[in-house]
């Protein structure tokens, strides 16, 4: 992101604080396509990912009094996704499991809404932040807002190909720094399959 669109979305946020219905709207039509994408990819169930995106677009506007401006709504957006991702699995195996077993108790505990830490997302945030600018740039378009490669490349005003290339070495240098970083398995798997 560039310094213009850091202090556009900064802008939106202390909008949004406020209780302004329209940076919420900005808000959820810039990133609902890209939270969808990703929810449907982990779950492969697109009611169960139409319902994610809803809960954390409701969460948001719930919690938008505590939003931290300077963290990326972006990050915050990917690890709720990712977390509500993996306990609608848990749930679905815990049902499925459940009828198999013809209501037998299976033991497995109610998943935890925490997924991430908040050690795991600032060790992400601080890979994504060592990145060359371009690179962050193609990390953030494709990673974290779920655009193809192509409109990526129309957004920079570069090839495909030198998109590819810049996601690949982004991506190799951010599971590099994570392997630095004890406790960040997760991190490492979110970015691999979910984005």
């Amino acid at each position: 992101m560039n310094k213009e669109q850091v202090n556009s979305e900064k802008e939106i946020l202390i909008r949004l604080i406020q209780n302004d219905m329209q940076a919420f709207d900005d808000l959820y039509w810039k990133y609902q396509k890209a939270v969808y994408q990703n929810a449907i990819k982990l779950t492969k169930d697109a009611a169960i990912a139409e319902d994610i995106v809803q809960e954390i677009f409701i969460s948001l506007w719930e919690k938008r009094s505590t939003i931290d401006i300077e963290r990326s709504i972006a990050g915050w957006l990917f690890v709720s996704c990712y977390n509500r991702s993996v306990n609608a699995l848990k749930k679905k195996l815990r049902e499925s499991r459940a009828y198999k077993e013809l209501s037998k108790e299976t033991g497995d505990a109610p998943g935890d809404d925490s997924g991430i830490s908040g050690i795991q997302l600032n060790i992400l945030e601080k890979a994504i932040a060592q990145l060359s600018p371009q690179k962050r740039k193609v990390f953030e378009l494709c990673k974290l807002r779920g655009k193809s490669y192509d409109e990526a490349a129309a957004e920079l005003h570069i090839s495909k190909h030198t998109v590819k290339e810049y996601l690949s070495e982004a991506m190799a240098f951010i599971k590099e720094f994570a392997k630095q970083h004890p406790g960040t398995g997760l991190v490492i798997l979110l970015l691999t399959t979910v984005f």
